[in-house]
């Protein structure tokens, strides 16, 4: 058994926390009464929420995901910290939680500050988001779990 984990309740809460802004967002935006405003603001108001709960739920679906990727940092970098590996995880917020935890589990906390000079301007982010991407499939033979 290793004695690196994700799975614990605080951890989770932790790594979904945008998940939680979403959701509470969502619900709070429900209770808006914009319908005394004026009835054509509801479905504005409706989209939103939807959005919001989309969000959420999309960010919540990836705990599995994020629970292999733990796993593959923490092995990638026992033995010596490779920034270049966590390149991919800087550009989005729920993978820069994801690196504090790895960090933090390693012992090199202090470590971040140089991963954060490998995020990307956000202009550049969008534009790369907004653009169609090269999906690259690589399988290792050679791979025992």
């Amino acid at each position: 058994m290793s004695k690196y984990t994700i799975s614990t309740f605080s951890r989770y809460i932790y790594l979904n926390s945008y998940a939680f802004l979403l959701l509470f967002m969502g619900l709070g935006i429900v209770f808006i009464p914009l319908y005394v405003v004026s009835w054509w603001l509801v479905p504005i108001q409706a989209i939103v929420v939807i959005v919001c709960l989309k969000g959420c739920y999309g960010i919540f679906s990836t705990w599995d995901d994020k629970k292999r990727k733990y796993k593959m940092l923490i092995e990638r970098n026992k033995e010596q910290l490779r920034p270049d590996i966590f390149t991919e995880f800087m550009q989005a917020p729920c993978g820069q939680l994801l690196s504090k935890v790895v960090l933090q589990d390693l012992g090199k906390s202090d470590s971040y500050q140089d991963l954060v000079k490998l995020r990307k301007p956000l202009i550049t982010r969008l534009r790369e988001s907004c653009k169609p991407q090269k999906t690259t499939i690589y399988i290792n033979e050679d791979y025992k779990p």
